[in-house]
């Protein structure tokens, strides 16, 4: 018995790259670089001055009292919710609340908060720490506030896998609703941590780049003169639903999802295994499920990071996956316009695979200028590509071994 199908009726993104689908994809095939200094706070003493942060967000879709209450990273999510919603034309209130569920994942929640209360606490005494303060930084208040929004009672949970908690939250949801258990799932990532600790932090890792007389050029995936990955901000979130409700309602079915595949390197707390072994079986099981064969046109948008570390094992992982028909498919990162938004950037990067489906456009990697001869494969250097090719992968890796890879395929 077959399992029930999973397809994408709408989404929503709030990037540094623009809010909004048609902005964010407009800016991300012409190839315009969503990273600048970084502006939330001083950051003249910190080794990385540069970020891809979120320009023009306008949260007055909340109410002045809600966005006192709402921290950054969950505003994003709302507003992506809403943007998914009008995208796919679902009628909530006409839906069994418990038929419809939440997943959203994020890594961090907000440091923001954290940073704020302390200074409070050092400052005034404990007495003076906000009710607020457990709410606003737990990172499970952005699918609770979702649920809570929009009147959502079915699974509702937060996936926390650092850079994969986006994927995984998707990968999540078509597993309920293969399994029968809803018909619809908002599901995606979240994240917004550009402020002092979340910067130091990953300063301290040696992890980002110090271009930053360059910001706009200083995330290169892939390029031999990498120097580490662009921290940045943003949300996506998609509504995936079972096939045949999707059909009864008359929804516009934007692609479908047709593999999921996750392992765990079960090696370092931040570094990739050298040999790319889980991350490459990870790609293998989602290609299985989706019964892609080896040799069809294939698009992957690559994890992708700018880090010397992870741009060679993930290259090292798609040989071990697709052999030597590695060399004539088109990768390519769009971290290289955005940064990293960390716990969003799996979810972000499953709509861009979405869109590049429908559109038959490959993003570009920007800033590829000197070939890195451990990184041999076709990255999309610095223009988009027009592609004949009904399916693609999008690869999340993250922090403690967690590898992710969905299929996505044009609906027919």
């Amino acid at each position: 018995m077959s399992l029930p199908r999973v397809v994408v009726t709408g989404w929503g993104i709030v990037s540094p790259v623009g809010i909004g689908e048609e902005k964010s994809w407009q800016n991300l095939i012409e190839g315009r670089s969503g990273i600048d200094r970084i502006t939330q706070f001083d950051a003249t003493q910190f080794d990385s001055q540069i970020a891809g942060e979120v320009k023009d967000f306008d949260p007055s879709f909340l109410s002045l009292r809600e966005r006192k209450r709402i921290p950054r990273f969950v505003q994003f999510a709302l507003h992506c919710t809403e943007q998914a919603i009008q995208s796919s034309n679902l009628a909530i209130e006409r839906i069994d609340p418990y038929r419809i569920g939440v997943i959203v994942g994020a890594g961090i929640g907000s440091l923001r908060t954290i940073e704020k209360e302390y200074k409070t606490f050092i400052e005034k005494g404990p007495s003076k720490i906000s009710p607020f303060l457990i709410p606003k930084l737990i990172t499970n208040e952005a699918a609770g506030s979702i649920a809570i929004h929009f009147n959502l009672k079915g699974v509702n949970f937060c996936t926390v896998s650092a850079c994969a908690s986006g994927a995984h939250a998707i990968g999540e949801a078509f597993r309920y609703i293969q399994q029968g258990k809803v018909d619809v799932v908002i599901a995606g990532g979240t994240e917004s941590c550009i402020t002092p600790l979340g910067v130091g932090g990953f300063c301290a890792l040696k992890a980002l780049s110090t271009r930053n007389d360059e910001p706009q050029r200083a995330s290169r995936p892939f390029d031999k003169n990498r120097d580490g990955f662009v921290i940045g901000e943003g949300a996506g979130i998609v509504v995936l639903e079972e096939l045949n409700f999707a059909k009864k309602r008359k929804a516009d079915i934007k692609a479908e999802v047709i593999g999921y595949g996750t392992t765990c390197d079960a090696y370092h707390i931040t570094a990739p295994s050298p040999d790319g072994e889980a991350a490459s079986y990870a790609m293998e099981l989602a290609l299985k499920e989706g019964r892609v064969a080896i040799g069809e046109p294939l698009y992957i948008n690559a994890h992708g990071t700018s880090t010397s570390l992870n741009d060679k094992v993930e290259t090292k992982a798609i040989k071990r996956t697709l052999g030597s028909y590695a060399k004539k498919i088109l990768i390519s990162s769009t971290k290289s316009t955005m940064g990293h938004t960390l716990g969003a950037a799996g979810a972000i990067e499953f709509i861009v695979c979405c869109l590049a489906v429908r559109d038959k456009i490959v993003p570009p990697t920007i800033n590829y200028e000197e070939p890195d001869p451990e990184c041999d494969l076709n990255y999309t250097p610095n223009y988009a590509r027009e592609y004949d090719f009904k399916v693609a992968i999008s690869n999340s890796l993250g922090f403690g071994g967690h590898n992710v890879a969905l299929v996505v395929k044009e609906f027919k």
